[in-house]
């Protein structure tokens, strides 16, 4: 293992060798890695998951089963940037199945409560464009929206 960059650690309560399985079915260059279970004289029952490690879009997480002491909100959450319309219906059919739930503006929860926004990956060009109008209309169309709808953001953004 490479100790280079960052390994997001995710924090469950008896889900974490789910949750990696679940995340490495929905991602790309996702692999399930290293389960650790814990060892007579716990604290966790013997042979219970402590940790799973997996990849995900390339980025490494570990899945910690912690207890229910801390639980996901979306002070953070992950984006994902999608190219079209099908990487977005994708991964929000992914993400918000089995007890998942859609937000506002691309974001969602999934079914553990991790927060994640399916952007629109031109979305970021639209909203930054010099031109104010052309801007403001690609923000008040993604505002309107839950799941991202490519098209209409590209029509409002063009003003049609």
């Amino acid at each position: 293992m490479t100790t280079g960059g960052f390994t997001t650690c995710l924090w469950f309560d008896g889900q974490a060798e789910e949750a990696a399985h679940h995340y490495v079915s929905v991602f790309k260059d996702a692999a399930l890695g290293r389960v650790v279970r814990w060892p007579e004289g716990g604290p966790g029952p013997a042979g219970s998951v402590l940790t799973a490690e997996f990849t995900a879009n390339g980025q490494r997480f570990v899945a910690l089963n912690g207890g229910p002491e801390f639980t996901f909100d979306e002070a953070v959450s992950f984006q994902i940037l999608c190219s079209d319309q099908q990487e977005i219906d994708h991964y929000w059919t992914k993400l918000t199945e089995g007890g998942g739930e859609g937000g506002p503006c691309g974001w969602l929860k999934d079914k553990y409560g991790l927060s994640w926004q399916v952007v629109y990956a031109r979305l970021l060009d639209m909203v930054a464009d010099p031109d104010p109008e052309k801007a403001a209309r690609a923000v008040k169309a993604m505002m309107g929206m839950g799941k991202l709808d490519a098209a209409a953001l590209e029509k409002a953004y063009a003003g049609e």
